[in-house]
Parts: C-alpha cells; structure tokens; sequence
C-alpha cells in the first residue's frame, strides 16, 4: 500500500513539473524582430576590376649597331629627361664624323677661292654654283655623320623609371634591340570594363562637362589615397563581352603605383528609390540570396530576392521585395518555412540607423 501511494505521488509531482515546464516555455515563447525594405534615393558603390599604366611606357631601342661600351644607370633608377644611359662604342661613327668634317673643310676652302675668282671674272658663275653645291653636300653629310654620333648615346626622353636591362655590357648590339623600357610614372592610367546597362546608367545620370571621380582600391585591399577622374570612355563595345572600356587618371606623387599593376576601381553612381535591406536579413542557397517575408498570420516563408548592389552592412535589391513586406531581421536559424512566429515590428529607418551607415 505504501508502495502505491509513493508511486502516484511521484506520478504527481512530474505531471506538475511538466505543467510548470509548458507554462515556463509558453512564457518564454521567442520574439523576433521584423522590418520592411527602406526605400529612398541613395549612392551606391560599384566595384570594376582594372588595370594600371604608366601615361608613357616606352621601348629603348638602339639606333647604331655595335658593342654597348657603358652603362649609365641601373635597373629601377629614377632618371631624368637628358640623362645619359646607354653608350654604344662610338669609333666608327667618330671616324665618319672626321672624315666628313674634313671633306666640308676641303670643300669650303674650293667654294671661298672659286668664289674669289667668280668675283674677278675669272671663273664662270656656273662653276662658282657647282663649288657652292659640293660645299652644301659636304655640310649635309657632316651633320649626318653627326647625327649618327649622336645615336650611339641613349638619353632618356622624359623623367621616368628605368625597368630590368635586356642587354649586359659588352653586347654585340644591332640596329632596333631592346634595350630596356622606361615608365613615366608622374600619373597613372587606370583601365576598367563597365557593361553596357551601367554604361547607360552613368551616361544618363552623369553630369555634362564635369569628370566622375573614383577611387582605387590597390591588390592589397586598400583604398588608395589619391582619387582619380573619368577622363575617357572608349567608342566601341566589346562584342563579345558586351563591355566598354573606361579610363580613369590618378595622380602618383609619392610614386606608388607602378605599372602593370592590378585593382578594383570604386565608382559611386546615384540611385533612385533604390529599395534597401540589411545584409543581415539574407540568407544564401546555392549562390542565390533569399529572404524569410512574414505573412499576415505570422507565417516565414522564403523567398528570393536580386541583389543590385552591395554595401557596407546593406544591400540594393532589384526585384523579389516590395515596400510594404515584413522581413525577418534576426534568428534566420531558428526559424522553419511556414512556421507561426512571434514578432515584432520595427521601422526600416530605425533599423538601418542603428547599422551605423550613411546614406544620402
């Protein structure tokens, strides 16, 4: 008998703990925050892939053939527009220069003494011309024999930096090899491809006479200090891309950039009654985003959106939301399709306020 009163008595006591339990849970019954798109007129940052140029990358070549003799400068040098940097061995053209300076001696001394006589009548006047015109052919072959000279020394032809040498000392050199190549590194051209749609876009909303500043983000994932400005766009679409090119100008003047380098250019483009979510909000599947809309029972159920844009904490959806839909804002996790929830609401302006964010 005691036996049986123990046992209904502790019967009793879980089937109360169970109670507390339901009514515990019932009380502790999750809330989850919801909001609605944000939309207004805002910026947006588009990211294009690019690449960086020198305003003037150029080939040195030699104009004599011969053996390079010196070498002026060195790899990665800083020279300046003038300065000597290549000496192909000169003698040959020297001797040419002599003899030429001879022969237009010679024939300058024939000119003055047949023009002596011309002026005497001793000579015809058509031999005074023909005295006349040897001397000119004489100057005429000196300055060329001076001009070959000249060849021999490579100078560079504006301030740049010197790229690795394609020629040691003592090559045997002929005509046209490469020497080395020289960037003019003062500003940089950046190149990058836009598609045809955001090409509309941006001449569309792009103010006429006034350049689009950008700004580069470097391989290292750092944003480079210097803007640049749109300068140019290309005349032709790629066919088979469907892209354009722009070029964007960047000033260098603690020489940074370099060319041949890679980077992300940032172009901020005006977007109107763009529809904005928190980033939060969003959950992927299979590459593609999708949020949890909650319906008038407080039922979640997924659905895909298109992400126009990216930013900071928020992205610019293009389809898939209208502006009066609630969406989960947190516990993405703890939630199941279709599942009644418990939620409150909270205004899209407070919600993206509080993501620290600012847009105009």
């Amino acid at each position: 008998m005691k036996k049986i009163v123990m046992l209904m008595s502790l019967c009793a006591l879980l089937f109360h703990a169970g109670c507390e339990s339901k009514h515990e849970e019932k009380e502790e019954e999750t809330e989850f925050r919801v909001t609605s798109p944000l939309e207004k007129d805002t910026l947006i940052t588009r990211e294009y892939v690019s690449q960086i140029r020198s305003i003037s990358h150029i080939e040195l070549r030699a104009l004599e053939k011969g053996y390079l003799q010196k070498i002026f400068v060195d790899e990665g040098q800083f020279v300046r527009k003038g300065q000597l940097m290549f000496q192909i061995m000169p003698m040959l053209y020297q001797a040419e220069q002599q003899k030429a300076e001879a022969e237009a001696n010679f024939a300058e001394i024939e000119y003055k003494n047949t023009k002596s006589l011309a002026d005497s009548n001793v000579v015809s006047k058509n031999e005074l011309a023909l005295a006349r015109a040897k001397f000119d052919k004489a100057k005429a072959e000196l300055s060329l024999a001076k001009v070959h000279v000249g060849f021999t020394e490579i100078r560079a032809p504006f301030d740049g930096i010197m790229d690795r040498f394609q020629v040691r000392l003592g090559s045997l050199l002929d005509e046209g090899d490469l020497l080395t190549t020289l960037s003019d590194n003062s500003k940089m051209w950046v190149y990058f491809n836009v598609p045809e749609a955001e090409y509309l876009d941006y001449k569309t909303k792009a103010e006429k006479d006034k350049q689009t500043k950008v700004n580069l983000l470097m391989a290292n994932n750092k944003r480079f200090k210097y803007p640049g400005v749109v300068e140019t766009i290309e005349a032709d679409f790629n066919n088979e891309t469907g892209n354009i090119a722009f070029r964007a100008t960047f000033p260098n003047p603690e020489g940074l950039l370099r060319h041949g380098e890679t980077g992300n250019i940032q172009m901020t483009l005006p977007l109107t009654n763009a529809m904005i979510i928190p980033q939060k909000a969003t959950f992927e599947v299979l590459e593609k985003k999708y949020v949890y809309v909650v319906d008038k029972e407080d039922k979640v159920r997924s659905r895909e959106v298109t992400v126009a844009a990216e930013m900071p904490h928020i992205f610019v959806v293009s389809s898939g939301l209208k502006k009066d839909d609630r969406i989960l804002l947190e516990g993405l996790r703890q939630v199941k399709e279709n599942e009644k929830i418990h939620c409150k609401f909270e205004k899209p302006e407070s919600v993206i306020a509080h993501l620290g964010l600012y847009a105009e």
